[in-house]
């Protein structure tokens, strides 16, 4: 079940195709969730949130996995709006401890957020959904910020 950072650096490698490919952007942050979702099985739903700063809000953009409800969060609420308020990367290993958990699927146990930045502004956030309970570790959270870094410009 877990990655080492042979499969992370493939992967990134992968994405850094896709980002530098000559696709339309939304076509690029597709492909991009579709790689996340399809090559790591505990990645069970994977989205991006593009950010509006003047309403603060965050609307669904292009995602891999179950149709959800939430296309559109203010920030503070659940996990994306808790890391769209504090531009920090949130972690929630085990999503019934979370009083301000916003549930897409009763089978999803934990989540994890990775806030995006273009030239130092919050432009949106990676949202990855998983069955497992425990499912992120360190390496994740490098890869995934790694992930967030390219993808920046294509937002």
């Amino acid at each position: 079940m877990s990655h080492d950072k042979e499969d992370f650096s493939e992967l990134l490698a992968l994405i850094r195709q896709v980002v530098n490919s000559r696709s339309k952007n939304k076509d690029k942050l597709q492909l991009v969730t579709d790689l996340l979702y399809r090559r790591i099985d505990r990645y069970d739903w994977v989205g991006f949130y593009l950010a509006n700063p003047s309403k603060k809000t965050l609307s669904l953009g292009s995602f891999t996995g179950e149709a959800t409800e939430y296309t559109r969060i203010g920030y503070g609420e659940g996990i994306c709006g808790q890391s769209a308020e504090t531009k920090q990367q949130v972690v929630v290993q085990d999503v019934s401890n979370e009083e301000n958990y916003l549930s897409c699927s009763s089978r999803v146990k934990s989540e994890i957020v990775v806030p995006i930045f273009l030239n130092g502004s919050f432009i949106g956030e990676l949202d990855i959904d998983s069955h497992l309970m425990n499912s992120f570790t360190e390496e994740d959270k490098e890869f995934l910020q790694q992930v967030a870094g390219l993808v920046a410009d294509i937002m």
